[in-house]
């Protein structure tokens, strides 16, 4: 797959119907700073798609992206940052639990952990979760440019631990390099394919 057509929808607050909703969906989900909007604009070739910042916990809204016409790509709002305070929290979880609940679209989870440190808690949580549900999901391991690449498979034993995945299923990825773009890429036209009826 290639994205030849990228465009920001809307954000929201809450999950709620918006412009083509109706269409397949991938989320992207991981703690806040761990490169979901770098992961988006590089998977679409565009630097500013989706608003970056040095500062976690910047996207607390639901944000929506047209792909090629054709799927929506939904950046989830990154959970764990520990400046918020409890309700907030408290509304971020009920906020995500609804997607979950409500998206009938959604065919597969991208959930981003940090290539340079052990899941958290959260991350294990929401594996968890898409594990019970039954959402189909893949790891990606971000910033994989911030180590070499003998170390990365040093670094993916502990992630694979805590996530109950093997070393094959995770994707070493980066937005500054480009490392593990089109196999991101790959396991999205995958997963799109496998929802329609007959895939």
């Amino acid at each position: 797959m290639e994205i030849r057509k990228a465009e920001f929808i809307t954000s929201m607050p809450a999950y709620t119907d918006f412009p083509g909703r109706g269409l397949k969906q991938i989320a992207v989900v991981g703690k806040s700073n761990v490169g979901k909007s770098s992961l988006i604009n590089r998977l679409c070739n565009r630097k500013a798609l989706a608003r970056t910042s040095a500062t976690p916990g910047k996207t607390r809204l639901i944000n929506a992206f047209l792909l090629n016409d054709a799927f929506h790509l939904i950046d989830l709002p990154g959970y764990g940052y520990a400046k918020v305070d409890k309700q907030e929290k408290a509304r971020w979880g009920a906020m995500m639990q609804a997607y979950f609940q409500q998206s009938e679209e959604l065919c597969h989870v991208l959930t981003l952990v940090d290539i340079r440190h052990e899941p958290t808690q959260d991350d294990v949580q929401m594996n968890t979760f898409l594990r019970q549900t039954g959402i189909p999901f893949t790891v990606v391991a971000t910033k994989a440019d911030k180590i070499s690449r003998g170390a990365r498979l040093k670094q993916l034993a502990p992630i694979c631990r805590a996530l109950l995945v093997q070393p094959w299923q995770v994707i070493c990825f980066s937005s500054e390099d480009g490392t593990g773009r089109d196999q991101v890429l790959t396991v999205m036209e995958d997963a799109l394919a496998a929802s329609e009826p007959n895939g």
